[in-house]
């Protein structure tokens, strides 16, 4: 697997916080796609209908290796808790691994992944699709 992919299925979605200046009716539900082309996710509100889920939906050909193969269609974030106004906030078990992460929303349809193993993090940038 790619340190990319691996690092967004482990962490980019596992963490919510949604910039404090957009309209309350944006919501990070929905399908987005990370801006190098090669994973598409799909975000959906879940639990309670406060937390957040997500699911790894589409590999582009060259990601479709036998251990990115093995996660798509399935959930890599179960429930991230609401962690204060339009953020939410938790961890994901990937590959044996625990990570945290920050997922932004800064505008309708731009999101920036934040994902951290210890101190080493990395940030990703996501498109509504």
């Amino acid at each position: 697997m790619t340190r990319t992919l691996k690092w967004l299925a482990a962490c980019g979605l596992a963490v919510l916080s949604v910039a404090p200046a957009l309209a309350a009716s944006a919501t990070p539900v929905g399908s987005w796609a990370v801006t190098t082309g090669e994973a598409r996710y799909k975000v959906t509100a879940c639990g309670d209908g406060s937390q957040r889920c997500a699911k790894l939906i589409w590999l582009s050909e060259s990601e479709r290796t036998d251990k990115n193969l093995a996660v798509l269609n399935e959930y890599v974030v179960h429930g991230a808790q609401p962690s204060g106004a339009n953020s939410w906030s938790g961890n994901v078990i990937f590959d044996g691994r625990s990570y945290e992460g920050t997922m932004t929303l800064v505008s309708k349809n731009y999101m920036t992944l934040k994902g951290c193993s210890g101190i080493l993090c990395q940030t990703y940038q996501l498109t509504r699709i």
